[in-house]
């Protein structure tokens, strides 16, 4: 999850291409693929969880900074090589430009600006294989006038003056986890869908960031960013949505498909694919929260561990819980997860172990009888507003490391009052996000067949 911070504008001077910006496309459905940020790399499952642990970790860590600064702003973040920051989990697929050039974007809705590195490149992250996106070998880029609304939208841009050519609008987007992007806003035709969904092609005009100056550690198979929050400058908002839906696979699949969809109605969305629902749609309020506009705000009710309801006021977490694409393990402040934790270690019966590779808080050992007959662990369930209590599948909150015979339930502290439902809980659900009736529905969900009927 992130949020732009920026206490001071940086100005570049850089060549810019001289055009008016074209308007929207047309609307419709689009749909694109999405992966886990560390799919395809070879990597064993507790490597993994390992590595979404330690980002949940960073995070905490700033979060706990944050309270103390004179300026706060929350943060999704982990480590990478050396304890740098790492800032995705699940990535958006698209192509940019005519002809179209692919880009990889984190899926987060807790932000809004949509952006990429850009060459010329002054002071980049490496992105690995894929080229950074050229601008000028786009027919269709346009940057942007910096008296266009949607830069005037932005709370940190200016005219690049003479040095960027046109007054073209430049722009500042500061996140909480210290990283930032700098460049030039500019218009060019977004491609989605292709030969990896039967969704076919779908091509729509976008304002994005073109980054020229991207501070941060992120990883080598990571692009840059797709907001998906409230604000005017996110996807969603851009493409003039009424809904939005995800459906992520497990991130230990390397070969089933993640997919995201903007475009159909909400009802439209559930109905349709119903078949690819292996479960119940529940449905609960989404809360607008005018002091983090950008973020998606639930109705909490309560936490139950097995039958026992635990014992946490209803006030507390009714106004200050999330649903968060960014975010990796569900974090909770840090008494109510320690009631979370006192609830399954009463109802687990095994012996407390440390997490070993997992680096997670919660572990038990595992017997040897648990290697033909797994050891019961009580249902975890969130409790929202409407009757729509969220149960849970045991693969969205355990974890089971049998060669070193421990088992893990993957959930965290945080700081502060936040509520963070993450992705990791996410997994194998379909999340639908009704924007025009503010109506978030969510149904256990096969994924990959999702990804086919689309």
């Amino acid at each position: 999850m992130r949020q732009q911070l920026v206490t001071l504008l940086v100005l570049i001077a850089l060549p810019a291409r001289a055009a008016s910006a074209p308007g929207a496309g047309a609307g419709g459905v689009v749909v694109a693929r999405v992966t886990h940020a560390d799919a395809g790399r070879g990597l064993a499952m507790p490597e993994i969880v390992r590595r979404m642990a330690h980002r949940a970790r960073a995070r905490r860590r700033l979060l706990s900074a944050a309270e103390a600064a004179p300026v706060r702003a929350r943060v999704r973040a982990g480590l990478g090589a050396g304890g740098g920051i790492v800032t995705n989990e699940y990535l958006v697929h698209v192509s940019v430009g005519t002809p179209p050039r692919p880009v990889a974007l984190t899926l987060d809705t807790g932000s809004d600006l949509v952006w990429t590195q850009c060459a010329p490149c002054l002071d980049c992250f490496e992105q690995g294989a894929a080229p950074v996106l050229d601008p000028a070998a786009s027919s269709t880029h346009a940057a942007l006038p910096c008296d266009a609304p949607l830069c005037r939208a932005l709370p940190f841009t200016s005219c690049g003056g003479r040095s960027w050519g046109d007054r073209s609008c430049v722009y500042v987007y500061h996140y909480g986890d210290r990283s930032l992007t700098v460049g030039q806003l500019a218009t060019d035709s977004f491609t989605f869908g292709g030969d990896d969904n039967a969704g076919g092609l779908a091509a729509r005009r976008v304002t994005f960031g073109c980054g020229h100056i991207n501070k941060g550690i992120f990883q080598a198979n990571e692009t840059g960013i797709a907001g998906f929050g409230r604000g005017r400058w996110s996807l969603p908002s851009q493409l003039n949505v009424t809904s939005f839906s995800y459906c992520f696979t497990s991130m230990f699949d390397t070969k089933s498909s993640s997919v995201v969809t903007l475009g159909a109605a909400a009802a439209e969305l559930l109905h349709t694919h119903h078949a690819a629902h292996t479960g119940d749609v529940r449905t609960t309020r989404l809360i607008k929260n005018p002091s983090q506009p950008s973020l998606y705000f639930v109705p909490l009710r309560g936490i139950s561990v097995g039958g026992a309801r635990v014992a946490v006021p209803e006030s507390r977490l009714r106004s200050s819980t999330i649903i968060d694409s960014g975010a990796s393990i569900t974090t909770l402040p840090e008494d109510v997860y320690e009631a979370v934790k006192a609830e399954f270690v009463s109802q687990v019966g095994l012996p407390a172990a440390a997490a070993g590779s997992a680096a997670l808080d919660l572990c038990f050992a595992l017997p040897v009888a648990a290697l033909w007959r797994r050891p019961a662990v009580p249902a975890l369930t969130l409790h929202l507003d409407g009757g729509a209590d969220w149960e849970l599948p045991r693969g969205n909150y355990v974890f089971e490391d049998y060669a070193a015979r421990v088992l893990c339930v993957v959930l965290d502290a945080a700081a502060g009052e936040q509520v963070v439902i993450g992705n990791y809980q996410q997994q194998n659900t379909h999340v639908v996000y009704d924007l025009e009736n503010d109506v978030l529905s969510f149904a256990p969900a096969r994924c990959d067949k999702l990804a086919a009927s689309l």
